[in-house]
């Protein structure tokens, strides 16, 4: 019977997951899956006058803490891991009432988490659409020759949140010049020249970016220029 030694001490009601097979002392019933030891001895939960409880699994734990706060009644079950040569807390046992009353309060919270969420996700948009914005601005600033739509373009990938991109880096987000810059080139180095047909044909990344250095200072400077010959005019 050593297998059936009260757990520590605790506050509340304890209820224990048997590892073998052990019937009621009083009504003789088992073999029980969950059992309140009491003088040493195993009792149902009936006898116990817990019968009337339902088992609630670990797991969920503002559901547990809400079930108890609701429940007139209620029990630990743990159950002892040999391995580790301790009891462990498997669940509790509470009212059905007042696990319904729980479900209903956890309920009405991930209704009020999903509409946050929503709208926490309405602001994130609105202010990636502003920073877009923003860095097609200063693209077209810097680079006047520039396609408006190419620019936003540009912008609406470098700045997509989470993507680890130029636009991204606090540079990037303090809109400096060679954040800006830097998104430029890359955008003309994968559009504008055969770099990703160099890099496909097993040419080395930093070989396939010297062969089109040229043609990518080309464009930028063309961008550049149509600025300067504005401003002239």
């Amino acid at each position: 019977m050593a297998f059936l030694a009260t757990p520590p001490p605790r506050t509340g009601l304890l209820v224990i997951q048997p590892l073998r097979r052990r019937h009621c002392v009083e009504c003789r019933g088992g073999p029980l899956s969950l059992l309140v030891v009491e003088d040493g001895a195993p009792r149902c939960l009936d006898c116990a006058d817990l019968g009337h409880l339902v088992f609630l699994p670990r797991g969920d734990v503002a559901l547990t803490r809400r079930s108890r706060e609701e429940s007139a009644l209620s029990a630990v079950v743990v159950r002892f891991n040999r391995r580790k040569g301790r009891y462990e807390r498997q669940g509790v046992l509470v009212e059905e009432a007042g696990l319904a009353r729980a479900e209903e309060r956890c309920l009405a919270d991930a209704e009020a988490r999903r509409r946050r969420r929503a709208r926490d996700a309405r602001r994130r948009a609105e202010a990636d659409v502003r920073f877009a914005d923003a860095f097609a601005a200063e693209i077209r600033r810097l680079f006047p020759g520039c396609p408006r739509d190419r620019a936003r373009e540009i912008a609406a990938h470098a700045s997509v949140r989470g993507s680890g991109r130029v636009g991204r880096s606090a540079a990037g987000r303090a809109l400096s010049e060679g954040a800006v810059t830097s998104a430029v080139v890359a955008s003309v180095r994968h559009v504008d020249t055969p770099y990703d047909q160099l890099l496909m044909s097993g040419v080395a990344r930093h070989e396939a970016r010297r062969r089109i250095a040229g043609a990518v200072e080309a464009v930028l400077r063309g961008w550049r220029a149509a600025g300067v010959e504005a401003e002239a005019g």
